[in-house]
């Protein structure tokens, strides 16, 4: 399987221009999505929120990104007192580096050279995006999240990684109030580089556990 940038395990048809198909959501809205409406309308209407500040808050959810986790991982990698602070309590540490994680419980969780931890919520996508922005499709298959727990090297091998037998594989089930991100290990070579670098070797399915940072 690929790594970063494909749906590893939903498959679609493709129209005729070539791209996924996909239908029209223009169904009747669901129960939840009137309700959604009629609160935000109703917050408007007693003051409580203009819609540009909805808008701006929509905005700063949509600019979140991958990016902010390997800004955070990289730290983490060169300044061994954020590190402990990092693994201590994950939230206060990514509010330092001026993170809006809100009231989330994050949770860091190490890989080491014998433990390699992999993330997954079973119930359905939970998912730490306030620091790592929108979850990829797949995080949210009903394939990924029951096969990770039952054969999770199966799974990570389908996405190109292979971990030695001695490797104990640790999953993480996310919970709507906990929510995990891994820190991978630093690669080799890379004593010499600095923060911005390092964070370029950060993908995103490394701190899901699903793959390793680039190496050099």
């Amino acid at each position: 399987m690929p790594h970063d940038h494909h749906d590893h395990f939903h498959h679609e048809g493709m129209s005729p221009s070539g791209h996924p198909y996909r239908a029209d959501n223009d169904t009747p809205l669901t129960y939840w999505q009137r309700m959604e409406i009629a609160v935000r309308e109703l917050l408007v209407e007693k003051g409580h929120l203009t819609p540009a500040e909805i808008a701006a808050q929509i905005e700063a959810m949509d600019a979140r990104s991958p990016a902010n986790g390997a800004a955070v991982v990289a730290r983490a990698w060169t300044d061994p007192a954020f590190k402990a602070r990092l693994l201590e309590n994950a939230s206060e540490a990514s509010r330092e580096m001026g993170f809006d994680i809100g009231p989330l419980n994050l949770i860091a969780v190490e890989n080491t050279a014998d433990t390699h931890n992999l993330i997954v919520c079973t119930l359905c996508s939970c998912y730490p995006r306030n620091l790592l922005g929108l979850p990829p499709d797949w995080y949210k298959t009903r394939a990924y999240r029951s096969r990770a727990v039952r054969e999770p090297r199966t799974v990570l091998r389908e996405f190109g990684l292979e971990l030695p037998d001695h490797v104990t594989v640790r999953v993480h089930d996310s919970t709507a109030d906990m929510r995990y991100v891994v820190l991978p290990a630093r690669p080799e070579g890379t004593e010499g580089m600095d923060e911005a670098q390092l964070a370029a070797l950060v993908t995103r399915d490394s701190m899901i556990g699903t793959g390793l940072p680039h190496r050099p």
